[in-house]
């Protein structure tokens, strides 16, 4: 079986934040339904579980952070410079603050950082392989 990743995130609205992600191009598993919590995935793996503050609480005494905190930046490859701005796009308009921090713009690099709605801190990144093949 290959390793994978799974991402929680503590979320304030769930229908919110699932409406975020799906826009993003997040993928929602069906398997998993409920009104404390969303499963989605990225890739084969990498996953994303969203749990209300309630549910959160259920598996941790820590204090959920401030939406202004960074505590983590979770990065997401994209296919196309096209896409990153597409993302940064679609976090602005699902309820996400766009381009929190400056463009990245290395010219084989480029990516541009966002939140979702509770001020989880993403980012969108485009790498231009072929400019590595040697």
């Amino acid at each position: 079986m290959p390793r994978s990743i799974t991402i929680s995130l503590p979320v304030t609205d769930l229908a919110i934040s699932k409406a975020f992600y799906t826009a993003l191009g997040f993928t929602v598993n069906p398997n998993f339904p409920g009104d404390s919590a969303a499963f989605f995935s990225w890739s084969e793996t990498i996953n994303l579980v969203l749990l209300t503050h309630e549910k959160w609480s259920t598996f941790t005494t820590r204090p959920i952070p401030p939406k202004t905190s960074s505590e983590v930046g979770i990065t997401i490859s994209c296919e196309s410079r096209a896409e990153v701005d597409e993302k940064n796009r679609l976090a602005a308009q699902y309820g996400g603050e766009s381009d929190i921090n400056p463009v990245e713009d290395h010219g084989t690099m480029y990516g541009r950082d966002f939140t979702d709605p509770d001020g989880h801190v993403w980012g969108a990144m485009w790498l231009d392989a072929s400019a590595f093949d040697h």
